[in-house]
């Protein structure tokens, strides 16, 4: 757990789980909804920002296989949410550097993102890639989207973070 400035960053918990699919469905044109289900059955992948009890940010994380290759393994960083009234307060930094030191230990190559955002994604040392280099995400996830039929004309920019060339 991590305070600072008067917010908890901290691993989610079950009893979280709604303020969580709340918090993502109020984001919904910059985010792929989530079902409850998922969130519960991905919780220990979810980190989120507290506030008086209350979650004001989340983001979760998934582990990318490179299938033969299982050093070469990605971290996609999913669902960064920050509820309206605490957006430019760092929480989404926050988030994601906890996130990021969390996933250290398991020493992927990458982190990788598909976002609306990337200037926040800049400003963490993320950079722009083609998305024929994130094929395993978009057969996986990219593949299943409601909002665009084709991943290669969704307006979502792919972004990655060499996390070997951090440590």
């Amino acid at each position: 757990m991590q305070e600072q400035s008067g917010f908890v960053i901290r691993p989610a918990k079950l009893r979280d789980v709604e303020q969580i699919f709340d918090l993502i469905r109020q984001h919904k044109d910059d985010l792929i909804t989530r079902s409850v289900g998922d969130i519960i059955q991905n919780i220990d992948r979810f980190v989120v920002c507290e506030s008086d009890g209350r979650v004001v940010g989340c983001a979760a994380w998934k582990i990318l296989p490179e299938i033969g290759e299982p050093e070469k393994a990605s971290v996609e960083i999913q669902s960064v949410a920050v509820s309206d009234g605490f957006r430019r307060k760092n929480i989404g930094s926050l988030i994601v550097d906890n996130i990021l030191q969390r996933v250290c230990l398991f020493d992927p190559a990458q982190a990788i993102v598909l976002t609306f955002a990337p200037e926040f994604f800049r400003a963490l040392g993320f950079r722009e890639i083609p998305k024929t280099q994130v094929m395993h995400k978009l057969y996986m996830g990219c593949i299943n989207c409601t909002k665009h039929a084709n991943p290669f004309t969704c307006p979502e920019i792919a972004m990655a973070m060499d996390l070997r060339k951090k440590q």
